[in-house]
C-alpha cells in the first residue's frame, strides 16, 4: 500500500529528527551574479557539502538507524554509481553495520575510490540495470538486507530532509527543482514542497536518459536508457514507491542536453565558487534553458552532489 503524501510528510518529519545528529545542515547558497545570469531569485541547497559529498547520505541514515540489531549484525548490501554507496559505507562506519556495494566496472574512480574510503566491500558488475537486478537477486541468498538507493519510503523520507531545511530557511518559494534519476530525491522534495505550499515541482533530466519523463508522460515505469549520460548519478530508472510519488506530486521533467550541463556547471563555479557534479548542475541548466519559464521568480533547487574533479 502506498503511501499519501501527507503520510510521507510526517514520515520525512521524524526523519529529519532522527538524522539530526549524523547528518550536516547544509547551507543555501545565493549568489546575485548567478541570478543576473540565470534570471531569478536561486536558492541553492548545498548538498554537495553534505557528509560523503552527496545528499545520499540522507537516505543512507534513516534507514540504517530503523534497522533491527540482528539486521545490523547481519550487515547490508546495495547497488550503486558512488554517492549511495558512499553514503550506505560512511554510515555503516558510523553504526558498526558491515556494508556491500554492487558497482559498475564503468563507475567513476572518484566515486570508487570515496566507497572504498569508508570500507564498504566492493564488487564490480557490469553497467546497466540488468546487472543490477542480477546482483540483487545473487545476494539475496546472503543473509544481508537490501538497501536500494532510492526506492523505498525510508529513503524518500531521509533525502527530502533537505527541502525541509530549504524551505525552513527560505519558503516562501515559487518553484522547487531537483534532478531526476531513481527519484528519491525528486519524491522527498515533491512532499515537502506541497507540504509548504510550492506551487510547481519539477525534477530534471538529461535527454540521455529521460525515462523519467517518459514514465510520466505514458502513466507507467519505463526502462532506464543506455548508459550514455555524463550525469552518471541520473542513469537509472523509477522505482514503484518513487513513481508513485512523482505522479502525486510533481508537475513535470524538464529535459537537458549533456552540453548545457557543462555550461551550467561551469557557470555554477564561476559564480559561487562550488564545483558540482554534473547530475547536481542539471537544475542550473534547466533554468537556463527554459529561463522565460523561472524569469523573475524564486527558486529552490538541490545541488545534490560535488563529486566530481574540479577544473585544473
Amino acid at each position: 500500500m502506498e503511501l499519501s503524501l501527507d503520510q510521507y510528510f510526517s514520515e520525512l518529519q521524524q526523519a529529519a529528527q532522527r538524522i539530526a545528529p549524523m547528518c550536516l545542515h547544509t547551507p543555501i547558497v545565493h549568489s546575485n551574479s548567478l541570478d543576473q545570469a540565470l534570471g531569478c531569485q536561486l536558492y541553492l541547497k548545498a548538498e554537495h557539502q553534505q557528509h560523503t559529498g552527496a545528499f545520499k547520505y540522507r537516505g543512507a541514515c534513516n534507514a540504517l538507524l530503523q534497522l533491527s540489531p540482528a539486521q545490523r549484525q547481519a550487515g547490508v548490501f546495495t547497488v550503486s554509481s558512488g554517492n549511495h554507496g558512499a553514503a550506505l559505507a560512511a554510515a555503516g562506519q558510523q553504526l558498526g553495520i558491515a556494508v556491500r556495494v554492487g558497482v559498475a566496472r564503468t563507475a567513476l574512480a572518484l566515486k570508487r575510490a570515496n566507497m572504498a574510503r569508508y570500507a564498504a566491500e566492493l564488487i564490480t558488475i557490469k553497467p546497466g540495470m540488468a546487472a543490477r537486478e542480477a546482483f540483487v537477486a545473487e545476494q539475496q541468498r546472503s543473509g544481508r538486507l537490501f538497501i536500494p538507493p532510492y526506492n523505498h519510503p525510508h529513503i524518500i523520507a531521509g533525502q527530502g530532509t533537505a527541502t525541509l531545511e530549504l524551505l525552513q530557511a527560505v519558503a516562501p518559494l515559487d518553484v522547487l527543482l531537483a534532478p531526476l534519476g531513481g527519484g528519491g530525491l525528486l519524491a522527498g522534495t515533491a512532499v515537502a514542497a506541497r507540504a509548504y505550499g510550492v506551487s510547481q515541482v519539477f525534477g530534471v533530466e538529461p535527454e540521455l536518459a529521460a525515462d523519467g519523463w517518459a514514465s510520466l508522460q505514458q502513466g507507467s515505469i519505463q526502462p532506464a536508457m543506455a548508459p550514455l549520460s555524463i550525469c552518471d548519478g541520473l542513469l537509472t530508472n523509477l522505482g514503484s514507491h518513487t513513481f508513485a510519488v512523482l505522479q502525486q506530486g510533481v508537475d513535470g521533467v524538464l529535459l537537458v542536453n549533456d552540453e548545457e550541463v557543462l555550461v551550467a556547471q561551469q557557470l555554477c563555479y564561476r559564480t559561487t565558487g562550488a564545483w558540482i557534479e554534473p547530475s547536481s548542475a542539471t537544475v542550473i541548466a534547466a533554468i537556463s534553458r527554459y529561463a522565460e519559464q523561472f524569469k523573475g521568480l524564486r527558486v529552490g533547487a538541490i545541488s545534490s552532489g560535488g563529486n566530481a574533479l574540479p577544473p585544473q
